[in-house]
């Protein structure tokens, strides 16, 4: 493989496929010197490909068979479409085709196709989804979005060490902040879950600020904050629905008051601002073994572009490696 960061795309996956997959693959390889592999049914792909000026374009198209749809059971999906375009793409990140995956199709299809093919670093019992979703914090990191709705002590732990070492390695935090989110900032506040992983955070030798609120998110008061997937999933939608609804209120409160182009614009930073998750281009999946990113199924092209950018981000930082090396080491002190 050449020095060029290869990039898979799910080009069946999300609301918009293939048409949203193919158009992000050309602005991809156009702006963001990745070479980029389309994963998906070869005719559908192929046509919406030729659609696009992609002379000189470092694209190629990969054959699939089919997608694992957002009904199914992913585990089950696995082994009755081992063709699908999810499975297909993650397997050239494990073969070294390719040096991350990108899809928008489903998470738990995505997750489950990088457990499987990619395998957990060590100490790591469930992988998780994470990231920046708070505009006025964009640098703070929110473990789990939703992808262990019931989680363990334990399982808590590992996700503020994961949020950790990707503060560290891709926002630049010397000493990423951990707290635990809870319903009060006091040590005893919190179900026996949180109560649990602040005593296990507290031994992990991690700069650990105890429990935050819910209010403390918008404030950026801790790098890090750890939640059980059911909350951080309600609490995703909650901040992406208030950004949109607010934004169309203020388009209706600043209607014949200012000129059409600048409510558009303004609406527009509000949107972006509260839609981390998308303005961004997604998020990796945290604690598998290669660069795995998710985002939302509504992806634009732009999205996808967003995605590549952060996929090479994640790539040229070796997360995955920063990872496998400061996971087990800390989980290991955490244990003693």
């Amino acid at each position: 493989m050449s020095d060029q960061i290869t990039i898979a795309i799910d080009a069946m996956g999300g609301d918009h496929a293939p048409s949203a997959p193919v158009e992000g693959a050309v602005l991809a390889a156009r702006n963001t010197q990745t070479r980029i592999l389309l994963v998906g049914d070869q005719g559908p792909v192929e046509a919406e490909l030729e659609k696009h000026d992609t002379e000189g374009l470092p694209i190629s198209v990969i054959g699939s068979e089919g997608k694992i749809e957002d009904f199914e059971a992913p585990a089950l999906a696995l082994r009755q479409k081992p063709r699908s375009s999810v499975l297909v793409a993650t397997g050239l990140v494990k073969a070294g085709t390719a040096d991350a995956v990108i899809s928008m199709g489903s998470t738990g299809g995505t997750m489950a196709a990088a457990v499987v093919i990619l395998g957990t670093i060590k100490g790591i019992e469930r992988p998780a989804i994470g990231g920046p979703i708070v505009g006025s914090a964009p640098n703070q990191t929110i473990v789990d979005l939703g992808s262990n709705i019931d989680c363990k002590p334990s399982q808590l732990l590992s996700f503020g060490i994961l949020g950790s070492v990707f503060s560290k390695v891709l926002l630049k935090i010397a000493d990423p902040r951990i707290g635990v989110l809870s319903v009060g900032s006091e040590q005893n506040k919190g179900n026996s879950l949180t109560k649990e992983a602040s005593s296990l955070f507290s031994k992990s030798g991690l700069n650990f600020i105890g429990n935050v609120e819910g209010n403390d998110l918008v404030k950026g008061t801790a790098d890090v904050v750890v939640c059980d997937g059911f909350v951080g999933n309600v609490l995703l939608k909650l901040v992406e629905g208030i950004g949109t609804e607010l934004g169309i209120q203020l388009q209706s409160a600043l209607s014949n008051k200012m000129p059409l182009e600048d409510i558009r614009e303004i609406v527009q930073e509000l949107h972006s601002k509260n839609n981390v998750v998308d303005s961004r281009g997604g998020g990796p999946v945290f604690g598998v073994n290669g660069v795995s990113i998710v985002g939302h199924g509504s992806a634009s092209p732009g999205t996808f572009e967003r995605a590549a950018s952060l996929a090479k981000m994640c790539v040229e930082t070796r997360l995955i490696e920063e990872m496998n090396e400061q996971v087990p080491k800390i989980m290991a002190l955490a244990s003693d």
